[in-house]
């Protein structure tokens, strides 16, 4: 006999789900508060240490007193005696505003989810973002004049034959745990890097001139050239220092660290609140203002917190929504903002080409599986490089909003031969090349064929949440369909795309790199960076180039230098292992809550470090 569900029955099934549903509460609750409990644990064991370190230094100043060592009122302060040095002199001068104030957050958001914030073992430009706040060098460029200046380091001077740079450290310099920074972390920064058990084949590509770093004493450090190198002193002042303390334990095992997520603790402004605890899947990263920072120009912002937000139109809702402080435009986007006036009533926008943006490029793979692809052969490149028309995607893509990348040098900058022209868009040109390398329609398909009897075809790997790339792509896939090659888009999520780079297993695919004032391209072009996880993914291999790279990178004076970049640069254009894309201008616009905010020679103030911009007071939006 079936049994019938009554009123009481629905009741009892009522009870039992709300009960349900209370007890997840009651667990989500509990979860928040052991995260609360936790951070306050952190926060109190940091104070102690903190107050134990105190006591240590009043004990040992006051015996040094009584002995007679040191007389009253003869210590250094907490950064030397400078009072403001040159690279805190802009954040100081922002600070005496009459509307300065500290406080609120800064929020940005990325494109894509971030794999890892662990130093070395990042690769891309996101990460390299967060760990600018966090991780501190020895000297810093002034946006301005671009002239180094000291900021872990007070002074530094160059040996008589040039091959050795001294630096003094400053005084009172620590780590955001509260632990000193000294000599010794300089020298355990290029050790830990140095390792081979340690995923860092970038770095090492950057550092093997260096002979070797060592401490001189606890506030001097040394670093040894085995031979000149021009961009010397921008590789040693230039190098994050790792706290050793930290960092050291994983060198026991170094698959921990090169397989980890967020392993970030430095000396910068700003921290993040678990030094070891933050994970991909936390879908943003947060940074709190670091309370011991030794710099004499409080951080602005008690936060600086990045949101990710993949789809292009969520992420103008949200700044729309004033839920994050800065919007990178899209040209056809730019252009409707412009006209929207309660948007350029609340904002500021800027639009600029600017000197470290770098360009984007198609790389194509000339060695997969180990063995030689289509790519490896020079004519097949060059003839892509000709069917490619970037005067038509710059027009009818990016609006004019862009130039024609000739190379990977800045065409403003001296490294740049101003006598080359960008290879122009011929099928003619290009179809001449295709044969001339074997490759011809031998059934009438109207599909190129190669010497082994293959189709032409192949695919080509780009973020899938870039509208303009996608939209690149598919333009170039018809292109290239009309000379007789199938191009197959393969939009990718970014940590994919980052796979497959260090596999080297794709056809052909399109990116970007950064920039400089001045760029050494060994790592991206010399033959011995074709390793795994080097920078080199394509497989490129020219003994030319590679001595003529080596030739620049061992000339110091900067004529006879640039004159070798020149050929550097001729090479590149007539090998073309990138096709060389275009150089996108900045379309960004701004909450016009944020203060101070200016164009310098590298680009916008935004993301300068020592923090100039801030918000006043009554602008504020976030308490904590």
């Amino acid at each position: 006999m079936e049994k019938r569900y009554t009123s009481k029955d629905f009741v009892m099934l009522g009870l039992l789900l709300g009960l349900g549903l209370l007890l997840i509460l009651l667990m989500y609750q509990v979860d928040r508060q052991w995260s609360r409990m936790a951070e306050m644990q952190r926060t109190l064991q940091e104070q102690g240490d903190d107050l134990r370190r105190i006591r240590g230094a009043v004990q040992g100043l006051d015996a040094r007193l009584r002995a007679g060592v040191v007389a009253p009122g003869a210590g250094e302060g907490p950064a030397d005696a400078d009072a403001v040095p040159e690279a805190f002199a802009r954040a100081f001068e922002a600070s005496q505003q009459p509307d300065f104030a500290t406080g609120d957050w800064l929020v940005r958001a990325f494109p894509t989810g971030l794999s890892t914030l662990t130093p070395l073992v990042s690769s891309d430009a996101y990460a390299s973002e967060v760990q600018s706040y966090v991780l501190e060098s020895l000297l810093v460029r002034d946006p301005d004049t671009l002239e180094w200046q000291g900021l872990l380091a007070r002074d530094w001077a160059f040996s008589d034959d040039g091959l050795t740079i001294t630096f003094q450290l400053r005084q009172g310099l620590e780590f955001s745990d509260g632990e000193p920074l000294t000599a010794d972390d300089v020298v355990f920064t290029y050790e830990f890097i140095m390792n081979d058990d340690i995923a860092a084949p970038r770095a090492r590509a950057f550092l093997e001139k260096l002979e070797k770093v060592e401490a001189l004493g606890e506030h001097e450090v040394a670093f040894t050239f085995s031979e000149p190198y021009f961009n010397s002193l921008s590789l040693a002042g230039g190098m994050q220092v790792m706290p050793r303390h930290f960092y050291e334990p994983y060198l026991d095992e170094p698959r921990r660290f090169n397989e980890s997520r967020g392993l970030l603790l430095g000396s910068g402004p700003y921290r993040l609140s678990d030094p070891k605890g933050w994970t991909p899947d936390a879908g943003m990263v947060e940074l709190q203002r670091n309370p011991r920072y030794w710099g004499p120009v409080d951080p602005p912002f008690n936060r600086l917190l990045w949101r990710v937000i993949e789809n292009d139109s969520a992420r103008l809702t949200t700044f729309r929504n004033q839920d994050i402080d800065l919007y990178t435009a899209r040209p056809r986007e730019y252009r409707q903002l412009l006209e929207d006036e309660r948007l350029q009533a609340r904002t500021q926008h800027f639009e600029f080409m600017s000197p470290t943006g770098g360009y984007t490029y198609i790389g194509w793979n000339q060695r997969r599986n180990d063995e030689p692809t289509r790519f490896a052969d020079r004519r097949v490149r060059l003839a892509m490089t000709h069917l490619t028309d970037m005067e038509r995607v710059i027009d009818e893509i990016m609006l004019g909003y862009a130039e024609v990348a000739i190379s990977p040098f800045n065409p403003r900058s001296p490294q740049h031969d101003s006598s080359l022209e960008p290879h122009e868009f011929s099928v003619d040109k290009a179809r001449a090349l295709l044969e001339e390398a074997g490759f011809e329609d031998r059934n009438g398909d109207g599909i190129l064929q190669g010497p082994d009897g293959k189709r032409f075809e192949f695919d080509m790997v780009f973020f899938q949440d870039n509208e303009d790339t996608r939209r690149m792509v598919l333009f170039l896939r018809d292109l290239y369909a009309r000379a007789g090659i199938l191009m197959r888009p393969r939009p990718t999520e970014w940590s994919v795309m980052l796979d497959l780079l260090n596999r080297k297993d794709f056809d052909a695919i399109t990116l970007g790199w950064t920039s400089g004032v001045e760029i050494d391209v060994y790592q991206m072009f010399h033959s011995s960076q074709t390793v795994s996880g080097g920078d080199n993914f394509i497989s490129y291999e020219n003994p030319e180039l590679d001595a003529l790279i080596e030739k620049a990178r061992a000339t110091v004076d900067e004529e006879e230098r640039m004159a070798i970049w020149h050929q550097v640069q001729r090479v590149l254009h007539e090998d073309q292992p990138y096709t060389f894309l275009m150089r996108r201008q900045t379309l960004a616009f701004v909450d016009d809550r944020l203060a101070n905010l200016k164009r310098t020679r590298l680009g916008l103030n935004l993301g300068t470090v020592p923090l100039e911009i801030y918000v006043p007071i009554e602008q504020q939006r976030h308490a904590r």
